[in-house]
């Protein structure tokens, strides 16, 4: 054990040095002490702290291992104490440049390999040498030529590459609310968040898969992470299901299409949403009101579905022994929803920074954990602390995986890729908008593929966006879209990360899990389509426009979701399952030619009550 104090004191060093370089920059106390610091001194210290976090945060950290974390802290220290000077003489390119260049590179890229695994380096690999052979190829395949010593220097230390705006959005913004959920974590939150979903849901039938939805929901929101979200949820929800009679299988699928939806559920959503705002230059705020109703239509797709099938396989209430009662629940927790009130009107009513609401939210959740404590249990002033240290750990891969994102954008930048990437896909598209619609799906599924969602949305969000947004589409929309697509490769076969975490849990099939969460997650598939020809499904237009377009899409979920599942009020029948079917794709039908959209929609309404009305009809008669 004495081998390992050098790396454990190191590791907790970071771990204080990088909460306490947060709410110092948050808060801005070095410019009321008279200090001025480039935005890139900051990064490249929080980008040190992680590092050392990355290389130490094991239980026995080998000798190679600190080394890496040594060096990570000079060569970011280095950076950050003398950029103002060293960014002067980036043009010529001095070796100590390319130098701390070479290595940043290398131990972001080595993190991003240990933490997020081989996809995005692989990718950033193909990316540089394309940008060596790139001047070489045909037509608008061609690149910029680059040298070697020039991208290293650009990608290692320009504002447009690691030091850049997705690393920014991480450390600035997405840091403040992990601080958040750790500190919601350890006052008793993610326990009285649990027991609500039970109180709620749990006493219903399919009650244990309903938990998992509206556990994974309100968890997903503040994690941002799918996997995360089935390895901190799945391992009590999966288990519970598979008591209760679903199949292992779709216990997984259930819990996979719940945790990844957890980035799309406002206010928190991920660090691509952070992204997004930061991309479009949007308040923050803008993109949580546009969510609100794509995520929950979503939810309720699962809602249904799970429902449903329990109904068809007859499945009661969840087994849990001395469920609480919703009362009960919040008698004990009355003050633990209020400082996400409070968080809410921070970001939409006085529009308040991402960073500056979060720390406000984070002060009022320690404040009542101290003073009223969660069913009868206070906590104390070393638990805040280790709550708070705790945030270096649970964020190193997403810092990580930005400052790799960085890589991809700067590639980009450098070499010119995505603007020759964007007109190609124009001419595959032959210009038609919905043609480019579809080829985007396929292309953000295929390159989100063992991506985590801010590399893939990074990605997307450079290369296939643009092409949207110049064919017309409007540019929330748009990055909604790619977004929305890029977050599907978590449940979406061959590489399906989050199905495959869930399916490890469940002990099932992991390629079953993967296309059972395709079907249970239907929805999704269909909801960019929607919200691109709609606007009101992105809270965009009149009162009476989001009301009609909501109205038609709830119908049409639950028709859609009886149909795929064989099940309504009773089983369905062949027919019946192709006429519901037929009345769910025109109830959501996002547009026709010749602006016979609302009448298909209108059509497909009342074809859809009419099914359900004469699917009561038949089951009472069968009763009899």
């Amino acid at each position: 054990m004495q081998g390992h104090r050098p790396a454990a004191l190191l590791n907790h060093a970071a771990q204080a040095g990088l909460l306490i370089a947060v709410v110092a920059w948050v808060l801005g106390l070095h410019q009321r002490v008279g200090v001025n610091l480039y935005t890139e001194q900051y990064l490249a210290a929080i980008l040190g702290c992680c590092v050392v976090i990355g290389f130490l945060g094991g239980t026995r950290p080998r000798w190679w291992e600190l080394l890496a974390a040594l060096c990570g802290a000079v060569i970011c220290g280095y950076v950050a104490l003398r950029y103002p000077v060293l960014q002067l003489e980036l043009v010529d390119r001095p070796p100590e440049a390319v130098a701390i260049g070479t290595v940043l590179i290398a131990l972001v890229l080595w993190l991003t390999w240990r933490s997020a695994g081989a996809a995005l380096p692989i990718l950033i690999f193909c990316m540089a040498a394309y940008a060596f052979v790139g001047p070489w190829l045909p037509g608008d395949f061609a690149t910029r030529p680059v040298q070697i010593t020039r991208l290293i220097v650009y990608l290692g230390l320009d504002t447009n590459a690691v030091l850049g705006g997705p690393l920014a959005v991480a450390a600035i913004v997405v840091i403040p609310f992990s601080i958040m959920g750790q500190v919601l974590g350890r006052t008793g939150g993610a326990e009285f968040f649990a027991h609500l979903s039970e109180s709620l849901v749990g006493r219903f039938r399919g009650g244990s898969a309903k938990i998992a939805v509206v556990g994974s929901a309100l968890f997903g929101t503040i994690s941002g992470s799918a996997v995360g979200n089935v390895a901190a949820v799945g391992v009590v929800t999966i288990p519970m299901m598979i008591r209760s009679g679903y199949p292992a299988v779709l216990a997984g699928a259930i819990e996979a299409v719940g945790s990844t939806g957890g980035q799309l559920m406002p206010p928190v959503m991920g660090a691509a949403a952070f992204l997004m705002a930061e991309v479009l230059q949007v308040p923050y705020s803008a993109v949580v009101i546009a969510a609100v109703i794509p995520a929950l239509l979503y939810y309720l797709a699962l809602f249904v579905s799970v429902d449903l099938e329990a109904a068809k396989r007859r499945i009661a209430a969840a087994p849990v022994p001395g469920m609480p009662t919703a009362w009960t629940v919040l008698r004990h927790g009355w003050h633990l929803p209020i400082p996400f009130f409070v968080l809410i009107a921070a970001l939409i009513v006085w529009s308040w920074p991402p960073e500056d609401a979060a720390l406000l939210t984070t002060a009022l959740l320690a404040a009542f954990a101290w003073l009223f404590g969660y069913a009868g249990r206070r906590i104390g002033a070393g638990q805040l602390l280790a709550a708070l240290l705790s945030t270096g750990k649970s964020v190193v891969d997403v810092v990580i995986i930005c400052a790799a994102a960085g890589l991809v954008i700067g590639m980009l930048n450098i070499t010119g890729a995505a603007f020759g990437f964007t007109l190609q896909l124009l001419s595959l598209s032959g210009n038609h908008v919905w043609v480019l619609i579809g080829l985007t799906a396929v292309v953000s599924v295929i390159l989100g593929m063992g991506m985590p969602t801010v590399g893939v949305y990074v990605l997307l969000a450079t290369l296939v966006a643009p092409a949207m947004i110049q064919m017309g589409i409007r540019p929330l929309a748009a990055h909604m879209y790619v977004m929305y697509f890029g977050m599907l490769s978590m449940i979406t076969p061959p590489v399906a990360l989050a199905a495959f975490a869930a399916a490890n849990i469940a002990r099932a099939d992991a390629w079953s899990v993967g296309w059972t969460a395709v079907r249970v997650g239907w929805c999704v598939f269909v909801l960019p389509f929607c919200f691109i020809a709609n606007p009101p499904l992105l809270a965009e237009g009149s009162t009476l426009a989001i009301g009609w377009d909501v109205a038609r899409m709830v119908a049409g979920t639950w028709v859609g979701t009886a149909a795929i599942v064989g099940y309504g009020l009773g089983p369905l029948t062949a027919l019946l399952r192709a006429l519901f079917g037929t009345a769910a794709i025109l109830a959501v039908f996002p547009e026709a030619p010749g602006g016979l959209g609302d009448a298909l929609n209108i059509a497909g309404v009342l074809l859809a009550g009419g099914l359900v009305a004469l699917h009561w009809t038949l089951m009472r008669r069968a009763a009899r």
